[in-house]
């Protein structure tokens, strides 16, 4: 099963107060674990970016500049997701920022299904803090690298964090998994000597002396 785990960075909170995606990152799984095929781009936001989001991700407006628009990135993130269903931490702000930019360029709303760890959390652990740093926390996943937030290293945390949401990693399978591969992607049995499918002498005198104990077998009858 493909899925892509999905996180952005903005100008700040509202998409129809103006603000805009100043950073996506996408990175695909099959069966919940990553492939390695990662979608990362910063975008021109073609706006300021509000101080209070400055300090949350560190992207200023001079490095953004140097950018390109989200329009020159929108052909290539549609066909990274394609019709793999979505994981994101909040899914309703980054949805409303995809959709509001998709909108600007005249293109319809992403109609994939998602899941939202954040919901999938609240449920898990109710009256628990359901943040990412937290859950990071919650199941021991490495945070040093989360100075700021970026959609980059956040997707890559949310991938580790949503496998633990949904029963995290069972011991020995991957160890299964790579055993199967090394051999040619079969299951190896030891050999046996093959069972003999014809009765003995003796076995066939037995099974006579058992039936003739019987005084009138139904299967004699008719």
């Amino acid at each position: 099963m493909r899925e892509i785990v999905l996180d952005t960075e903005t100008t700040g909170l509202d998409p129809d107060a103006g603000h805009r995606i100043v950073e996506i990152a996408c990175i695909e799984l099959l069966n919940h674990l990553p492939t390695g095929r990662v979608f990362h781009r910063y975008v021109n936001p073609e706006r300021m970016v509000a101080a209070d989001a400055l300090l949350v991700h560190g992207l200023d407006d001079a490095f953004l500049a140097r950018h390109p628009i989200f329009a020159g990135h929108a052909d290539e993130l549609l066909e990274f997701i394609g019709e793999g269903p979505l994981v994101i931490h909040n899914a309703e702000f980054d949805l409303r920022f995809l959709n509001a930019e998709l909108k600007r360029l005249g293109r319809p709303a992403l109609a994939c299904r998602f899941t939202d760890t954040l919901a999938l959390a609240r449920s898990r652990y109710p009256g628990a803090q359901a943040s990412l740093d937290a859950l990071c926390r919650r199941f021991a996943i490495d945070l040093s690298a989360r100075e700021k937030h970026g959609a980059r290293l956040d997707c890559e945390l949310l991938a580790a964090v949503y496998l633990e949401l949904i029963g995290g990693r069972q011991p020995g399978l991957d160890l299964a998994a790579d055993m199967g591969a090394q051999r040619g992607g079969g299951i190896e049995r030891p050999m046996r000597e093959p069972r003999p499918h014809v009765a003995t002498a003796e076995e066939l005198a037995a099974h006579a002396a058992f039936l003739a104990k019987f005084a009138a077998p139904i299967w004699l009858a008719g």
